[in-house]
């Protein structure tokens, strides 16, 4: 990966821009050293070298509320962080900016990545979430807190943690998060454009919620109250329902 925009291609083409204009307008080689020396100097820090990542989720992570795509980094486990990385290296999950953006990281830069992002501590800002009658609320609450034993689908709270911020290393928060990135990733999992190593736990969760089951869950998410203390639990705390593939692989949540 490029580490210092000095090194990048378009910064190079642009001082040769900035050379010929130079010539153009009758400028010696004094002038040329001139139009060298005011070139910004960029610094070879990581801040600088996750641009890329920060320019949609924010300077510290915090994601934007706003739009509700571009979801929030800051606080996560660095763990998932850095599978989610993977996971697009590897075309689990399907989104061209981040399947390009990871294409050349390697394991221990996709770590370092995720253990900045996952210590950066930020206030949780409202996203907007579509008007929903009390029902849909209730039914929002009781998948989230009971989960629904007819259809096989257990408690989000079972595996992201009694207070759904979370459990370290591998499961991340779910409350706080907009209402739209929430519901689109349901779906992604329903549309097997996002996808975990097998046993797919998420996958066969999402396939067992109904349409209107995904709107209640992610409304319910999105506008509950944050706790007090929003990082998440400590590793062994809780023993997932379902198998899954990640969790087994890595011997968390156990």
């Amino acid at each position: 990966m490029i580490t210092t925009a000095a090194r990048h291609p378009r910064f190079a083409h642009g001082l040769a821009i900035l050379a010929v204009m130079a010539l153009w307008l009758g400028g010696s080689g004094a002038s040329l050293r001139a139009a060298d020396d005011a070139a910004p100097a960029i610094p070879d820090t990581l801040q600088q070298r996750i641009a890329a990542c920060t320019a949609c989720h924010g300077v510290h992570g915090e994601g934007s509320p706003d739009t509700g795509f571009f979801p929030r980094l800051a606080g996560k486990p660095a763990g998932y962080l850095a599978r989610q990385l993977q996971d697009f290296k590897d075309g689990l999950r399907k989104y061209a900016p981040m399947e390009y953006t990871t294409r050349f990281l390697s394991p221990e830069y996709m770590q370092e990545i995720a253990q900045y992002f996952a210590a950066q501590q930020v206030p949780y800002s409202p996203s907007p979430v579509p008007r929903v009658s009390a029902d849909v609320m209730k039914r929002g609450e009781t998948l989230v807190t009971q989960g629904d034993p007819a259809r096989q689908v257990p408690a989000c709270s079972a595996c992201h943690g009694s207070q759904l911020t979370g459990v370290q290393p591998d499961i991340p928060g779910l409350v706080g998060l907009p209402y739209d990135y929430l519901s689109s990733q349901l779906g992604s999992w329903r549309t097997k454009t996002r996808a975990m190593a097998a046993p797919d736990c998420m996958a066969e969760i999402a396939n067992r919620l109904s349409d209107a089951d995904i709107s209640a869950v992610s409304a319910y998410l999105a506008t509950r109250e944050l706790p007090a203390d929003m990082h998440a639990q400590a590793p062994g705390s809780i023993k997932p329902p379902l198998r899954c593939g990640v969790l087994e692989a890595h011997g968390s949540g156990a």
